[in-house]
């Protein structure tokens, strides 16, 4: 669906999920992630960047553990400590993921996938046409309910924060493994968070695509 039909649809109202493709389980246990190897730091900042070209092939399932767990994960099990940083250690930002199968919150301590809709999302998760059909969108959500601790006009500041280093991890997780990602603020929250069944207490923060390059045609020289 192209970026006008969409905001026509947004302002109608009428920004809807699609039905699910197969059938979702409504707990998924994720693989170990691989925790070790992959591209040298400073070589994935090197090749940090924003691509908007997506196939619609499927991550692997060891390559959707990684990513997630590089997202928000749980790397200090002694100390319940996550791979990005939160205030206060509220842990606030919920990453949500919308598949083709359903839309899941990923649970960082059992590092699994929770169902939360039996709907197909992705199309409402920005007004850019690539949403639609890339591998998968990631949402990133904050749970102010979990922020008592923050004084409340820094809360937002602070979950922002938290969902930008969040969303680093993943860019450089996909430099690392040969992925295309975008980060990315521009949808209707309005439609999303109904899509989502969000609360009041839950904020929109970010959405970020994340799938393989879709191949380009060559280009053949003019006899």
């Amino acid at each position: 669906m192209n970026t006008l039909t969409k905001l026509a649809l947004g302002l109608m109202g009428q920004l809807r999920p699609q039905p699910p493709v197969g059938d979702p389980a409504t707990a998924t246990a994720l693989l170990q992630p691989t925790r070790q190897g992959g591209m040298p730091l400073m070589e994935a900042l090197l090749h940090r960047e924003s691509k908007r070209e997506f196939s619609p092939e499927p991550l692997s399932e060891q390559s959707l553990a990684d990513l997630l767990w590089a997202a928000a994960g749980v790397n200090r099990p002694e100390l319940g400590g996550r791979t990005a940083p939160s205030a206060m250690n509220a842990q606030e930002v919920q990453l949500y993921v919308a598949l083709p199968k359903g839309l899941f919150v990923y649970e960082p301590v059992a590092h699994a996938l929770r169902l939360v809709a039996g709907s197909d999302v992705r199309r409402v998760t920005g007004y850019q046409d690539f949403v639609d059909l890339a591998a998968l969108d990631l949402i990133y959500v904050a749970d102010h309910a979990r922020m008592k601790l923050v004084p409340a006009a820094q809360r937002e500041p602070y979950s922002f924060a938290a969902a930008g280093a969040m969303a680093q991890n993943v860019y450089l997780y996909c430099a690392s493994a040969g992925i295309s990602t975008v980060v990315r603020a521009w949808f209707d929250r309005q439609a999303l968070a109904q899509a989502m069944g969000l609360g009041t207490d839950q904020q929109l923060l970010l959405a970020q695509t994340v799938g393989s390059a879709r191949a380009v045609a060559p280009l053949h020289p003019t006899d």
